[in-house]
């Protein structure tokens, strides 16, 4: 994804954790234009309507602190595998789902399998990849996940013309694919060294949480991630379907198309947002890239037509590509190749973010407006962005990595 040398120097193990994401992203793509209207169905308002994203964001973030030590036990691959079967079975299930109790319950259940899926996936590949190319890496791992999306929420769209439920059970059947090509196309044990990361790429043992929360990048990732949380998984995920069909009297399918083209924005984004990560760094572009989503989200609750709203997504779409690689790749900087416990806090506050996020803007919505709701995603990208400006400078021009005390504020 950004040019034929970065390819030939991305690991096996990223390029399988790419087609696994896009097998994942299919499905769930499907499932995210129509998850809020779904839950509308059981005549509940936004408020809970919100409870309902974020009840799988609150187990997956309750589940992060054990999945190192599952980890330890099974090895990535094997949990990777389980993970996503707890998330295939859980996704039926709610297709079946006869009341608001039900589908709430067997989304939080699918929060566990979600935790041990994306915690060692992301553990993996950064343990798999160099310093100089991490920001690559994610890129081309995350493009899996987007150019699944282009698909998704349009097949979305369709399967919820012919019922609400048939999306759960097509999520379903693209997550028993993506688990069982982690299952036998990933390698047991796979570890930096074995890759050819070289030995001063990253510290050779683990690093302290303590240590790893001292360095003033780290804290500045968990930030942008909690933020990303709130705004993405939250906010947008929540609020827009529900926005173009009550304010801008638009069908469900019109919800799928506008996110398949926000899609495609952010795909085309990704390799300019990895190689500007690698080569010019990662503090300039969380800086850069949190202050222009947060003017996007600014804008998207005064839209009067669809097009418009499009438009913003898509703005919204670019700055994503820089939000999620560079504080993906700044976390391996900190914690080297055994970063099992720093991805896992690193998880967990985009997960509180989803937790908290989608029931401050549902209940906003539900006691004021759509620009109220919007803005508290504003104000948490604004701080992100700002935040950034405390990190060490860190062109990647003048080193490929640092150590990680190096940086301790």
């Amino acid at each position: 994804m950004s040019g034929r040398d970065s390819k030939a120097r991305l690991s096996r193990e990223t390029v399988v954790l790419g087609v696994i994401a896009f097998f994942v992203m299919v499905g769930f793509g499907v499932v995210v234009p129509i998850l809020p209207v779904f839950v509308r169905t059981f005549g509940v308002g936004y408020t809970e309507v919100g409870a309902v994203v974020s009840a799988f964001a609150l187990v997956r973030l309750v589940s992060s602190p054990f999945v190192g030590k599952l980890i330890d036990l099974g090895g990535e691959r094997t949990i990777l595998a389980i993970g996503i079967g707890i998330v295939a079975i859980s996704s039926a299930m709610v297709g079946f789902a006869q009341s608001y109790l039900e589908v709430l319950l067997l989304r939080g259940a699918g929060g566990v399998g979600s935790a041990m899926f994306s915690i060692s996936a992301m553990s993996l590949l950064l343990a798999t990849t160099e310093s100089s190319m991490r920001g690559r890496a994610v890129g081309f791992y995350q493009g899996g996940f987007l150019i699944g999306g282009m698909a998704g929420p349009a097949i979305g769209g369709v399967l919820a013309v012919i019922s609400l439920r048939a999306p759960f059970f097509f999520y379903a059947g693209t997550l028993i694919v993506a688990g069982l090509v982690g299952l036998f196309m990933l390698k047991p044990g796979a570890t930096a060294a074995k890759n050819g990361t070289p030995k001063d790429d990253a510290p050779a043992e683990t690093v302290s949480l303590r240590a790893v929360f001292a360095d003033s990048r780290y804290r500045a990732a968990c930030l942008a991630n909690f933020a990303t949380g709130w705004a993405s998984f939250g906010v947008r995920s929540a609020l827009v379907p529900i926005l173009v069909v009550e304010l801008l009297g638009q069908g469900e399918l019109w919800t799928g198309v506008a996110f398949a083209i926000a899609a495609v924005a952010q795909t085309v984004a990704l390799a300019p947002a990895g190689k500007f990560v690698d080569t010019v760094g990662r503090r300039p572009a969380i800086i850069g890239a949190f202050a222009i989503g947060a003017l996007a989200m600014l804008a998207i609750p005064f839209v009067a037509e669809l097009w418009q709203l499009i438009a913003l997504l898509c703005v919204y779409g670019i700055a994503a590509a820089f939000m999620g690689t560079a504080p993906a790749a700044t976390v391996g900087d900190v914690a080297g190749a055994k970063s099992g416990q720093p991805v896992a806090f690193f998880s967990a506050f985009s997960d509180l973010g989803s937790i908290i996020g989608p029931l401050v803007a549902g209940a906003l919505l539900d006691f004021a407006s759509y620009p109220a709701a919007f803005s508290s995603a504003v104000v948490l990208l604004a701080i992100a962005s700002a935040y950034g400006l405390r990190m060490k400078s860190d062109r990647r021009s003048d080193e490929s990595s640092s150590s990680t005390l190096d940086a301790v504020a």
